[in-house]
């Protein structure tokens, strides 16, 4: 068996094993554990896409494989995770015009509805070669993944507290859903060679964010990600002008 032909592929079915047992973590609502499996499913979906562009084995099997492991690593598991959060505390949606809050929590699973949508368009869109159009769904699933862990972090807000906040998972639902899709350009975050004046806001932007990884733990995830969605936006307009 040719290794080197078939490493990537195996990378993405280790990102798909990943999503797999962190599925079986969120419905235990261990919502700790089943983030470091995200992050290390991401971790491979990263590494199948280097080792068949360095091993020049590239190919369409690939490409559906990857956007398949996807759909569970990166569309179900922060869906599930968003209807656990809604459904955590049953004061919170209990009634709403006669429907219980198990079935409001349902909502949760419109960011698996966006990560798939994103993820077949992707495929297509011939744009996103070497940047991207609309939040990729694994910095999405890092920042929904995030929200449990962040709530349980603050101290000074309790899980019952934080989700009695009306309407504000739903507003992230909705709103995460549409940054996937939205036609949003965001910088590339590859360094092909070390230049700062070529890279000054990739190298800024990553400096910044290991700052806050080292300062803030797991607070520093969502707050990274809408920066690099604000930088982005930032930088597109002083580029047009």
């Amino acid at each position: 068996m040719n290794f080197k032909k078939h490493l990537p592929n195996i990378l993405t079915l280790l990102n798909l094993f990943c999503g797999c047992i962190a599925l079986i973590f969120i419905a235990q609502l261990q919502f700790e554990v089943a983030f470091y499996f995200v992050c290390l499913g991401i971790f491979f979906d990263f590494f199948d896409g280097f080792f068949a562009r360095k091993f020049g084995v590239a190919g369409p099997l690939g490409v559906q494989l990857d956007s398949l492991a996807d759909m569970v690593t990166s569309g179900v598991a922060p869906g599930y995770v968003m209807y656990q959060l809604l459904s955590f505390n049953g004061s919170f949606m209990k009634v709403v015009n006669d429907t219980s809050f198990f079935q409001v929590a349902f909502l949760g699973f419109i960011i698996t509805l966006g990560a798939c949508y994103r993820l077949a368009n992707f495929n297509i869109d011939t744009r996103q070669s070497d940047s991207f159009i609309g939040l990729p769904t694994p910095a999405n699933t890092l920042f929904i993944m995030s929200l449990p862990l962040v709530i349980q972090e603050c101290q000074f807000l309790t899980i019952s507290e934080a989700l009695s906040i009306n309407g504000v998972l739903i507003a992230i639902t909705l709103l995460s859903a549409y940054v996937m899709n939205a036609e949003i350009p965001l910088f590339s975050l590859k360094i092909k060679n070390f230049s700062f004046s070529k890279y000054k806001l990739q190298i800024g932007f990553l400096a910044l964010s290991v700052l806050m990884i080292l300062t803030l733990r797991f607070l520093s995830i969502p707050l990274i990600i809408l920066s690099y969605v604000l930088l982005s936006v930032l930088n597109t307009r002083l580029a047009k002008k």
